[in-house]
């Protein structure tokens, strides 16, 4: 329920009022304060759309008008103005694009949002990283890319809102005390080694290895956190990955878990740090220490707590770990445990097949990248079995753009895809996942468009989602609408302006 002051709902102010300093009062209310303002002064934020039927839309606010403060307050990013929408009573300063400021005395709900959406989806500038990691993926690419493809991240509040990671080296005190008032968590941090000098030499920063205190402080606030290693081959695997896991197990239960996942390599290593691929026999001692620890971490704490990536069993040749493994896939979209999932929600749904009516024939093509070709082409044998009236042709595309040691399949380009397919007989239509688009967009990583790549290659194409039930389903009609519910699960998360969606799912934990 809610109830607008009509005396004071258009109050024009002919001048701009002054944001007040309050006098501290809690540490609460110092770091709201605090967090509105920087050295530029306070933010201003122009609105881009407003919901229908919202207590902004009933005020008359429109897109293009501007934000200027919520109870007298600035407004520095999506967690403030969240936080500050959180009382029954708000005044709230518009400004119109004339120039005029109206404000508004609002009564409402508790949790009720004004629905406004803003031309910044964080409201606030992207923090880039500061650091010179030796693995760096985005420092293997090749040049000529769009912009955002090369704007390294390292945001707090992104780790929040897309699950990225973080490595803490830019994190001021300030930033620590809105993770702890705002209860940001998960925070998904980046460690590579919990050796502070190892750390630092693999960051290229000094201050990398003081960095790790401000996991302790996270802790002691109650902060649940995710870790991450990238093992880099030589550098911080064997003893230094030994070390590393016995001392976050000192975290938990605030830390709740830890991937180690191998360091991507390209073909675009010129004059960086000179890192080699692991062999197969070292992929099998990371899975052998990796689950050593998870057996003593499930007897000491119910939690197998350290996950490896899913690459280490396909460069390793050993077969999948069982669904329990993964205490209920806490990183997968860190890529552990994505293809277990797939598998058992492809075969639940093949096993849940009633009566089904004769499928028509018809051939499709599944496109997908090395590493989940195996598996995609077991579920696709799998429902050809079932279904012998249709035929799938699973294909492997090769990664020359970035070079064969790139495996997964959201890191695969539009001209990878039309040159090794465009000779080929591919049926009705061509399945990719969406793993490979642009977030929100139908544009591969080499800004080709699903558009011209199906113009190119004369066939439909079908963006299938990250999950076996949608994978079934492409298999049983692959023109079927589908609820997009969970597309864009793995897309590529490189533009960091396409936050908003994220934001509406986790903006009530706020």
């Amino acid at each position: 329920m809610k109830q607008i002051n009509q005396s004071e709902q258009k109050n024009q102010i002919q001048q701009k009022n002054q944001i007040q300093q309050p006098e501290p009062a809690g540490d609460g209310q110092a770091i709201q304060h605090q967090a509105g303002l920087d050295s530029k002064g306070p933010k201003e934020h122009k609105i881009i759309s407003v919901l229908p039927g919202s207590i902004a839309d009933e005020l008359e606010i429109s897109p293009g008008d501007v934000l200027v403060s919520v109870n007298d307050m600035p407004v520095k990013d999506v967690f403030d103005y969240h936080y500050q929408l959180n009382e029954e009573y708000l005044t709230v300063l518009i400004r119109k694009p004339d120039g005029e400021e109206w404000e508004y005395e609002i009564e409402k709900d508790y949790a009720d949002d004004l629905g406004m959406e803003f031309e910044n989806g964080l409201m606030d500038d992207y923090r880039s990283c500061c650091n010179k990691c030796i693995f760096c993926f985005i420092d293997q690419m090749p040049p000529g890319m769009r912009k955002t493809l090369y704007f390294k991240d390292d945001d707090s509040r992104l780790s929040f809102l897309q699950g990225n990671y973080i490595t803490l080296t830019n994190m001021k005190e300030e930033d620590i005390e809105r993770i702890i008032l705002y209860k940001l968590a998960p925070i998904n941090i980046s460690i590579q080694a919990m050796n502070p000098a190892l750390r630092c030499k693999m960051l290229n920063n000094r201050f990398a290895g003081d960095a790790l205190l401000k996991i302790r402080r996270l802790c002691g606030a109650g902060i649940e956190m995710n870790a991450q290693i990238v093992l880099c081959r030589g550098i911080n695997d064997g003893e230094e990955l030994e070390r590393s896991i016995r001392e976050l197990t000192e975290y938990i239960p605030q830390m709740r878990s830890v991937s180690v996942v191998p360091a991507g390599l390209t073909r675009y290593r010129e004059g960086l740090y000179p890192l080699k691929p692991f062999t197969k026999q070292e992929a099998r001692g990371v899975l052998e220490q990796i689950h050593r620890w998870q057996d003593a971490c499930f007897r000491k704490w119910g939690t197998h707590f350290v996950h490896a990536g899913d690459e280490w069993y396909l460069l390793a040749g050993m077969p999948l770990p069982p669904q329990e493994s993964y205490d209920g896939y806490v990183q997968l979209e860190n890529g552990v445990g994505m293809l277990r999932l797939l598998l058992d929600e492809f075969y639940q749904a093949l096993d849940a097949e009633q009566d089904m009516d004769e499928l028509p024939a018809k051939k499709i093509t599944a496109a997908t990248g090395m590493l989940a070709a195996p598996f995609i082409r077991q579920l696709a044998k799998a429902f050809m079995q079932r279904h012998p009236q249709t035929q799938i042709e699973v294909v492997a595309v090769r990664n020359d753009f970035f070079g064969e040691q790139i495996t997964v399949a959201g890191l695969l380009t539009g001209q990878d895809i039309l040159k090794q397919l465009q000779k080929k007989q591919l049926g009705s239509c061509l399945l990719l996942p969406c793993s490979l688009l642009r977030s929100g967009e139908e544009v591969f990583l080499d800004d080709m468009t699903v558009s011209g790549l199906k113009k190119a290659l004369q066939v439909e194409i079908v963006i299938v989602n990250s999950n076996g039930q949608d994978l079934y389903d492409a298999f049983v009609n692959p023109f079927q609408e589908k609820d997009a519910g969970r597309i864009g699960d793995n897309y590529e998360q490189t533009n960091c302006s396409d936050s908003r969606a994220a934001e509406r799912r986790k903006v009530d934990a706020v």
